[in-house]
C-alpha cells in the first residue's frame, strides 16, 4: 500500500508548517520578492546556507535540511525547470531522503512559484515521495520500518497529475517488490499464483501455457531451459487488458527467470549472487500493465511472462544440443547461461502470432550491456526507427534514460551454425548484447519490435527518483511510451 495523498490549493503558512514534523520545501529558481515573501521560515534557510557557505542555486543539486523551531525538520530544494527530468528526480530523491530516513508517518510537500510551476513541482514531488514510501520486502526480525501513511500537498490540487504519479509509483513498487523477494518465496509456482491473484483483482484475462502444454506445442527453446527444474512448474503466462475504444494493441514480453544458476555452465558464486532478480523483466512488464490499468489508458495491452528457472540437474540442457523452437528454427546450444534469449524466443513467437501493433520485451539479458552502459542507463534495440525515436523521448520525459544500440545485419554471421539454423550465442561473448538482439529478431515475425536490456535494473545507492538499489527501471518509461504511442 502506498500513502494517501491529500491536496491543498493554498500555499503553506507558518502555522501549518509548525504543525508538521517533516516538510519538503520545493522552491522555484527565482529572485522575485513576491514569491520569496510567501515562503515561511525562509530565514532558517538563509542562515543554513550562510553556515554551509553555499549559494542558493546549489540547492538544485544539493538539498539541505534545517531544524524547525517546534522540533520538526524541513528539507529545502530548488527545482530547476531547465534541468533534465533525471536530474530533477535525483534532486528530489536526495531531498526526500533527508526526511524518510526518520521514518515519518506523514510528509508535507510545499511547492511555490506561479500556478504552472507549482503544478509541475507537485507532480514530480508526489511521485518521488510515493515511490520512496513503498513497503519493500524485508525479513529482518529486529528491524521495524515505519511506513509513510500520508502525504499532504500544499500549493497545488492537480488531481489528474497526482493520479498519474500514484499509478506509475504503484507499478514501479510492484516491480521492485517482486524483484526483491528471495528465491524461495518467488518460485515459478509462487509467481504464477501471485499473477493469478493480480489478474482477478484487476480484471485482466489470464491464460497459462504450462510445461506439459508447451512441450506438446513444440516450444523447444523454452522447454530446454525449464526441464532442468525438478518441479517443472515453468509456464508462459498471458495477461490481457482490453479497454473500450482501444484502437491498437501492444504486446509486452518479460523474462521471468526466478533463479539462474547458469545451468551446466555454472556461474561462480560472485555472479550467482542476486540471480533471483533475473525475473526483473517480467516484473517490469507487470508493473507497466498495473499502471496502465489504473490510468485506464486507451490501449489494449497483452503481457507475456516467460516464468521459469535455469537449474542444473540430470535433465538440464547441455552445450552442443540442437533444439527446435516453436517457429521451427533449430538452435545450436553454445552456453547454457544464455537461457534468457531461449525462453524469450518462444514467448516472443507466441506474442507475435496475435499480430500486435508493436512488441516490447524487457529482460536482464546480457552482462555485456552492463559493461557497455554501467547501471545508469538501459540499452534498447528496435527494427523500426520510429520506435527508437519514441523510446528515447520517453526516456527523457520519464527520467529513465535509454541508449540505442546498432542492430545491423552484418553482426549476425557470428551466429552462423554448421549444424543448425542459428547459434544461441558465441563463446567469446563479444558484442553479446547486439547478438542477443539479432537472435531474438528471428522470432518476432517482422512485427514492429523494441527490446530493452535492463542494465539499470539495479544501481547501488539508487537511481533517478528511486532510492533503493533495485530500481524498477522501465515502468515509468513504459507508461510514457504507451502514452506517446
Amino acid at each position: 500500500m502506498l500513502p494517501k495523498v491529500i491536496e491543498n490549493k493554498q500555499l503553506i503558512n507558518a502555522q501549518q508548517m509548525q504543525g508538521a514534523s517533516h516538510v519538503l520545501m520545493v522552491l522555484p529558481r527565482t529572485s522575485h520578492r513576491e514569491v520569496l515573501e510567501k515562503i515561511p521560515q525562509l530565514e532558517l534557510l538563509r542562515r543554513a546556507l550562510k553556515r554551509k557557505r553555499m549559494q542558493a542555486d546549489e540547492l538544485a543539486k544539493s538539498p539541505i535540511a534545517t531544524d524547525l523551531p517546534h522540533g520538526g525538520v524541513a528539507a529545502w530544494l530548488i527545482l530547476d525547470e531547465n534541468a533534465s527530468r533525471f536530474e530533477q528526480h535525483t534532486a528530489l530523491r536526495k531531498a526526500m531522503g533527508l526526511l524518510i530516513d526518520d521514518q515519518p508517518h506523514e510528509i508535507v510537500l510545499a511547492v511555490f512559484g506561479d500556478s504552472q510551476q507549482r503544478a509541475f513541482a507537485a507532480e514530480l514531488a508526489v511521485y518521488v515521495a510515493l515511490i520512496n514510501s513503498a513497503a519493500l520486502p524485508s525479513r529482518k526480525q529486529k528491524s521495524k520500518t515505519e511506513q509513510v501513511k500520508k502525504i499532504v500537498v500544499y500549493g497545488d490540487q492537480s488531481r489528474h497529475h497526482h493520479a498519474n504519479a500514484l499509478a506509475t509509483a504503484e507499478g514501479n513498487s510492484l516491480a521492485r517488490e517482486l524483484t526483491m523477494l528471495p528465491p524461495n518465496e518467488l518460485t515459478p509456482t509462487h509467481y504464477r499464483a501471485r499473477v493469478k491473484k493480480l489478474a482477478r483483482t484487476e480484471g485482466w484475462k489470464i491464460q497459462e501455457f504450462d510445461f506439459k502444454k508447451l512441450k506438446k506445442m513444440g516450444a523447444g527453446a523454452f522447454v530446454a531451459v525449464a526441464q532442468g527444474s525438478h518441479e517443472q512448474d515453468a509456464a508462459i503466462v498471458h495477461l490481457s487488458y482490453s479497454p473500450k475504444g482501444a484502437k491498437q494493441r501492444i504486446a509486452l514480453v518479460g523474462k521471468g527467470i526466478c533463479f539462474d544458476t547458469g545451468g551446466h555452465n555454472l556461474k561462480p558464486a560472485k555472479y550467482m549472487q542476486g540471480m533471483h532478480e533475473d525475473m526483473n523483466g517480467s516484473a517490469v512488464a507487470l508493473g507497466i500493465l498495473l499502471a496502465a490499468s489504473r490510468l485506464t489508458l486507451k490501449t489494449g495491452i497483452d503481457v507475456w511472462l516467460a516464468i521459469a528457472q535455469n537449474h542444473i540437474g540430470p535433465l538440464a540442457y547441455k552445450q552442443n544440443e540442437v533444439i527446435k523452437a516453436l517457429n521451427g528454427t533449430t538452435i545450436e546450444i553454445v552456453h547454457t547461461d544464455a537461457e534468457g534469449r531461449m525462453v524469450l524466443a518462444d514467448t516472443l513467437n507466441l506474442a507475435a502470432r496475435d499480430k500486435p501493433d508493436a512488441m516490447i520485451d524487457f529482460a536482464t539479458l546480457t552482462g555485456s550491456m552492463a559493461v557497455a552502459l554501467g547501471s545508469r542507463y538501459s540499452g534498447i534495440f528496435s527494427n523500426r526507427e520510429a520506435l527508437i525515436t519514441q523510446a528515447i523521448a520517453a526516456g527523457k520525459l520519464s527520467g529513465e534514460r535509454v541508449n540505442a544500440f546498432p542492430l545491423d545485419a552484418d553482426y549476425e554471421p557470428a551466429l552462423d551454425s554448421k549444424i543448425a539454423d542459428i547459434k544461441q550465442c558465441t563463446m567469446d561473448g563479444e558484442a553479446d548484447h547486439i547478438l542477443a538482439a539479432r537472435f531474438l529478431m528471428r522470432f518476432i515475425q517482422e512485427r514492429p519490435w523494441l527490446h530493452m536490456d535492463l542494465s539499470a535494473c539495479s544501481c547501488e545507492g539508487g537511481l533517478g527518483a528511486v532510492a533503493s538499489n533495485v530500481t524498477g527501471f522501465g515502468v515509468a518509461w513504459g507508461v510514457e511510451l504507451l502514452r506517446r504511442m
